[in-house]
C-alpha cells in the first residue's frame, strides 16, 4: 500500500479533519475515498441507475434529427 504526503494550509487541514470526523472515518481513509471517487473510470452505481429514468427524454436519434448546423468558423 502506498503512502502519500500532502501539504495543506491551516484552513484546508481543519476542513479536512472536520469532514473526516463528520464521516466517522480517519483522515487517511477519507482522503483515500476521495481519490477513489475522483479517479474511478466508470460512473458510480447511483448515476448508472438513472439511465432511462426520464420517460420524456428524447433518444439519441431524436436528438440528432433536431441538431442544427454548426456556425461558420473564422479562419486563422
Amino acid at each position: 500500500m502506498g503512502q502519500v504526503t500532502i501539504y495543506l494550509d491551516d484552513q484546508n487541514e481543519r476542513r479536512l479533519k472536520a469532514a473526516a470526523e463528520a464521516a466517522g472515518v480517519p483522515v487517511s481513509r477519507f482522503v483515500a475515498g476521495l481519490v477513489a471517487e475522483k479517479t474511478c473510470p466508470v460512473w458510480p452505481h447511483a448515476v448508472r441507475r438513472l439511465a432511462g429514468a426520464w420517460s420524456d427524454f428524447p433518444d439519441l436519434e431524436a436528438i440528432r434529427e433536431t441538431g442544427g448546423r454548426d456556425t461558420a468558423r473564422d479562419g486563422l
